[in-house]
């Protein structure tokens, strides 16, 4: 079974970098696309990025202006999301998730994913 699980949310000041950990087991993931999204208090559950775990290649929200960076260490099956310039309207819930499929035209529906982690709390303060 394959299992997601999230590091390095915390609370930190407008402007401020954070990187989250995603570290992922279970499974082979070649043909796998790995995504971030996040759930901000009231609100749905947005995508940020996403990732193809075989050739790298990368998806933005537009909302991210270039601020985040998702990359994936396959030596180590970890994925992970820099984030610079964090503003307070980045606070949330995030989620790593992986998507079995791969699809670029769905990489940014929440229900193309089929495994969830349980989420690193992130909280920007202004």
């Amino acid at each position: 079974q394959v299992q997601l699980v999230e590091s390095g949310g915390g609370l930190v000041h407008a402007g401020d970098s954070l990187t989250l950990s995603c570290a992922v087991s279970g499974g082979t993931f070649e043909n796998y696309a790995m995504g971030w999204f996040r759930q901000a208090l009231g609100e749905d559950r947005e995508f940020v990025a996403a990732i193809h775990w075989s050739d790298g290649a990368t998806y933005y929200a537009d909302f991210v202006e270039g601020r985040f960076t998702i990359s994936r260490d396959r030596t180590k099956n970890m994925v992970y999301l820099e984030m610079a310039g964090l503003k307070p309207e980045d606070s949330a819930l995030y989620y790593c998730a992986a998507d079995r499929h791969a699809l670029v035209r769905v990489l940014t529906r929440r229900g193309a994913y089929d495994y969830w982690g349980q989420g690193t709390q992130v909280i920007v303060s202004s």
